[in-house]
């Protein structure tokens, strides 16, 4: 719980989110950055990783440098790239000057130190943090903190630290178990059983918080067993479920805690109850040698003899069982099997986990191996190398898709350059701009004369004609008072129609510079065009050329990456079929080990039951 919330703040932070905020706003200024965050919060972590390398490369995430920097940093550190992270919280350290960047960076440093066990550098890390961090985080420094001190053995320091401390629910109770646990094998007893009871005793009845009290439960009661006090030990045994992940280690306990008092009969109940249950369990096996043991004690010497000769074969065969298991990982098919489940999630880096085992032979005697932290770490290695061998197979085969559309590109390029140069060519484009220059300079003339007439509308212009033709007419110079009306009329005509075209004037004359502005645009894209055109055919050649160069030297060097990914996995596969496999020997070993311990105690039994026969034989040879 502790590393994995410690992983998800270390990327949720980076982007500048919280658990707690998950999908609310987040200021974005630079487009890309956006596209990063997009894959991101969608749970792409590797194509955000990769486009986020790819932005920073061509610069297009300056606005967002620094929170690009500890997003990246974080996802190198989910991926297990600690190397990697940690040249980039020191990059960072080294230039920003924004402290709540510092401190988170700090922090993720802490945590890089912490774990590759340099402790004293994580300490010093975390005491750099100048200020708060934000309301999510902080508590996970305090808890990180007090793993250290543990790990110190600085436990005065850890207590003092976690004691009293309301943390977010749940975190400070694994806290103090783990310091529980620790100052008991430190040495210091009392002080861890004071722990231990406290987290034994929680009064929340969530899953995971029923889980850890049952573990406290089942550490102390066992603490009380090895300090020969089986009378404290049996009642705080007794307080872990029945049906829960310990409920097997503490039923073992209690009969352990029995049979410490001598209470033989009572140490066969919870021993009896053991034998029904899974014997692939370690206290299941065991059971199946305390059984007997205490029949023995009560002098049932026949049944005893049963139990133990069940015993030696319940252990023959779950030995067949194991040899088994570890030919077929030999096989090869294990790591397979586990990745093909259809439970499990398609997430990658710190957020996957194995959720379920398959059904196979060997399955069913790994499942505490493949909860530990170690072998779901080798997993989540073997899983993302799977994914990253799978990526370059998918860029190999779109190599043809690259030639095909280059290949494209150069037909197009060859068609309709001479089409376009034709075009330009049969356009004179000198000639429009200077037929353009020349309307332009006419409007500013008739703008700067008033000719209202010279902006007139067809019928206006029309109008304008007939009245010229009609004052032309030689009967106009008579002067007669019919006349006069006539050249009166004609003025008041003439008057009409300036005022008219006066009044549009204003806006005819923004229409006709708005015609012209279009025109100049388009004027300015068609020289555009043609440089466009002259550009192309100067430096396509050669950006084709710079295509084809890149998309062939993708191959090679997509083969090599392979070759060194097929090794790693290989290594990998090696590493946890080891780890499996000593699993196996071990469950295998302790099987021996018990049956030689069973057929001792069968021997014994039979020797008393031969002593007591022949004892019982001269009784009556001499009555």
């Amino acid at each position: 719980m502790f590393r994995r919330a410690l992983a998800i703040s270390c990327l949720l932070f980076a982007a500048g989110g919280t658990l707690a905020e998950v999908g609310e706003p987040v200021t974005v200024r630079d487009p890309h950055y956006g596209d990063v965050l997009f894959h991101f919060y969608k749970g792409d972590y590797f194509e955000s990783l990769v486009r986020l390398t790819a932005a920073q490369e061509k610069s297009r995430v300056d606005n967002h440098a620094e929170e690009a920097e500890l997003l990246k940093g974080g996802l190198a550190l989910s991926y297990g790239l600690h190397e990697e992270a940690g040249e980039i919280f020191d990059a960072l350290l080294a230039s920003t000057t924004k402290p709540e960047i510092r401190d988170r960076t700090w922090f993720f440093m802490a945590k890089i130190r912490y774990q590759r066990g340099y402790l004293d550098e994580a300490g010093q890390a975390l005491a750099a943090i100048g200020g708060e961090l934000p309301k999510e985080l902080e508590p996970e420094r305090r808890l990180l903190h007090a793993q250290i001190l543990i790990q110190q053995e600085r436990f005065d320091e850890a207590i003092a630290l976690l004691d009293g401390w309301k943390g977010p629910k749940g975190w400070s109770d694994y806290a103090r178990y783990n310091l529980g646990v620790a100052l008991v094998r430190g040495g210091r007893f009392a002080d861890g059983a004071a722990l231990l009871e406290r987290v034994g005793r929680l009064s929340d009845d969530r899953d995971e918080m029923l889980g850890l009290k049952d573990k406290a439960n089942v550490a102390l009661g066992f603490t009380w067993l090895k300090n020969e006090q089986p009378e404290r030990a049996r009642p705080i045994l007794q307080r872990v479920r029945l049906n829960g992940p310990f409920s097997t280690k503490a039923l073992l306990g209690v009969g352990w805690a029995d049979s410490d008092k001598g209470d033989y009969r009572s140490a066969l109940t919870p021993w009896t109850e053991l034998q029904a249950r899974n014997v692939l369990d370690a206290a299941v096996q065991e059971s199946l040698l305390a059984v007997p043991y205490a029949l023995g004690k009560l002098n049932a010497t026949r049944q005893a003899a049963a139990e133990y000769e069940s015993a030696i074969l319940t252990f023959s065969r779950e030995q067949q069982r194991l040899e088994a298991a570890i030919a077929d990982i030999d096989s090869g098919r294990m790591l397979e099997r586990l990745l093909d489940a259809p439970e499990q999630s398609d997430a990658s880096g710190w957020y996957w986990q194995l959720n379920a085992l398959p059904d196979s032979t060997e399955g069913r005697y790994l499942y505490l191996l493949m909860a530990s932290h170690q072998f779901q770490e080798g997993l989540k290695n073997y899983r993302d190398t799977l994914a990253l061998r799978e990526n370059l197979q998918n860029w190999k085969s779109s190599i043809v898709v690259f030639e095909s559309i280059l290949e494209t590109r150069a037909e197009g390029y060859a068609t309709r350059l001479p089409q376009i140069e034709q075009s330009l060519e049969a356009a004179d484009i000198g000639e429009i701009r200077e037929r353009h220059a020349a309307m332009q300079a006419r409007l500013n003339d008739i703008e700067s004369r008033r000719d209202v007439i010279a902006l007139a509308n067809r019928n206006e212009r029309r109008a304008a004609e007939e009245l010229a033709l009609v004052k032309q007419n030689p009967v106009l110079q008579y002067s007669t008072p019919e006349i006069e009306d006539a050249r009166n009329r004609i003025r008041l005509m003439e008057g009409v129609l300036r005022w008219s075209a006066d009044r549009d004037f204003p806006a005819r004359v923004w229409r006709q510079r708005k015609a012209l502005q279009d025109i100049g645009r388009v004027i300015v894209a068609a020289e555009r065009a043609r440089f466009a055109v002259d550009d192309a055919r100067i430096n396509e050649p050669a950006a084709l050329n710079e295509f084809d160069a890149r998309i062939r030297n993708l191959e090679p060097r997509i083969n090599e990456k392979l070759i060194a990914l097929e090794q790693s996995l290989d290594r990998q596969r090696g590493y946890l079929h080891g780890l499996a496999k000593q699993e196996l020997r071990q469950q295998y070993e302790r099987l021996d080990t018990y049956t030689v311990q069973a057929r001792f105690a069968l021997a014994a039994v039979y020797d008393r039951a031969t002593a007591a026969s022949n004892a019982n034989g001269a009784s009556e040879d001499t009555q």
